[in-house]
């Protein structure tokens, strides 16, 4: 299955948003060093309720808007 989703980082508090159909996810990490993308990736695993090996980032790494596969 494919998401797509737009990331904001460095918020005060991390949550999942579903704006009609779009997914927004807000972090608290800072886009430094891939940490972003770590919580990201965490973030949707625990969500989702499926291992952090089965999600991965296919579009977008160094972007807001982003591709996710979940297998």
């Amino acid at each position: 299955m494919r998401v797509h989703l737009l990331v904001k980082p460095n918020k005060p508090n991390t949550r999942i948003i579903d704006n009609n159909g779009e997914f927004i996810v807000e972090l608290k990490s800072k886009p430094i060093d891939g940490a972003a993308n770590t919580e990201l990736i965490e973030v949707l695993a625990k969500h989702l309720n499926v291992p952090k090996t089965h999600i991965k980032i296919t579009k977008g790494a160094n972007n807001r808007h982003k591709t996710i596969e979940i297998i």
